[in-house]
């Protein structure tokens, strides 16, 4: 089975571009909509920082070849951070089964933490 690459990359990097985006201008209105404190709008400031700052990495290296040894730190950067996430976001989907915005985040980081798995553990030159 061969991943593009390509798609997979420049869709988590729109994917975390929107969330970065939205968590830098819109703090207040997401921390309402989370039922967070006041507190946290810095908080979802800085992780909007941090989810541009990934999506900008993914999109600049969009184009190489990524898998087994190659962009190896982006490809375990990218799963490390889907593959945690899916783990945090199923353990409070249990919980929260009702939530639909969860549910959708849960499976998009679900679904990115299988596709980086396999970009990590498959050499992309030995794919026919």
């Amino acid at each position: 089975m061969k991943i593009n690459t390509k798609i997979v990359l420049s869709s988590s990097a729109v994917f975390l571009g929107i969330l970065g985006i939205s968590l830098s201008f819109f703090p207040q209105e997401i921390s309402l909509f989370l039922n967070l404190q006041a507190a946290s709008f810095l908080f979802l400031q800085v992780m909007g920082a941090l989810y541009f700052g990934f999506a900008m990495v993914n999109w600049m290296v969009k184009g190489s070849t990524i898998g087994g040894i190659y962009n190896r730190p982006i490809a375990i950067g990218n799963f490390s951070h889907f593959a945690i996430g899916a783990l945090a976001l199923i353990k409070y989907a249990t919980k929260e089964m009702d939530s639909i915005p969860i549910l959708i985040f849960t499976a998009a980081y679900t679904v990115f933490a299988i596709i980086f798995g396999l970009i990590v553990f498959t050499h992309p030159l030995n794919q026919t």
